[in-house]
């Protein structure tokens, strides 16, 4: 289902399924190309100290999305190379924060998608437990443990697990209309032909 749920895309899928959850002004992808789907694993870190984050890659299983609450915090990278390696090799999705990364070119390299909100090279310290599997807001948004996360250049999508089926089935239902409007677009038609705007159109 993540992989259905990846291909689909952040945007068909917020358009499509009414239960969606859309973060506002969400974080970024290190490169275009990253894109994500798996389960919520939230935690919250100190600004400046990232050993939650260790806790949670121990934590986690294979398919988890680590979901980091930094505080907003661009000052120092709580996470770089080393700790993408360690998620890569136990099956963890990837990382979406509101914080900043460290070591860009590396994570792009290994092929982890990591979402945030910029980098930043100051190291942290390893002294606050932080949370781990508490929910956290990110971009106006609850996510909760075990909440799916999609996430591409596009933007991040939240939904409820429970949804996750009837969402899927909603965004293809709506990939396979849109695959039909771009079949007529190629055949000549025009996007005032196909939605039926022509009317309107005259109307004005």
């Amino acid at each position: 289902m993540f992989a259905r749920l990846a291909a689909l895309g952040s945007a068909t899928l917020g358009e499509a399924w009414p239960g969606a959850r859309i973060l506002a002004d969400p974080p970024r992808p290190l490169a275009p190309e990253m894109a994500l789907a798996g389960r919520a694993l939230p935690l919250s870190c100190r600004p400046g100290d990232n050993l939650a984050l260790h806790r949670a890659i121990a934590a986690a299983e294979p398919g988890d999305v680590l979901v980091l609450d930094y505080g907003g915090d661009c000052g120092t990278g709580p996470f770089g190379e080393i700790m993408a390696l360690a998620c890569q090799l136990r099956g963890i999705a990837g990382l979406v924060t509101d914080g900043a990364v460290r070591d860009s070119r590396q994570i792009v390299g290994l092929g982890l998608p990591v979402f945030a909100r910029g980098l930043a090279i100051r190291g942290t310290t390893k002294t606050d437990t932080g949370r781990v599997g508490a929910a956290v807001t990110l971009g106006g948004t609850e996510i909760r443990p075990g909440d799916i996360i999609v996430a591409d250049a596009d933007g991040i999508v939240v939904l409820p697990a429970a949804e996750a089926g009837a969402a899927l089935a909603a965004a293809e239902a709506r990939a396979e209309k849109e695959a039909g409007i771009i079949a007529r677009l190629r055949a000549g038609e025009t996007t005032l032909q196909i939605m039926g705007l022509e009317q309107q159109e005259h109307r004005t």
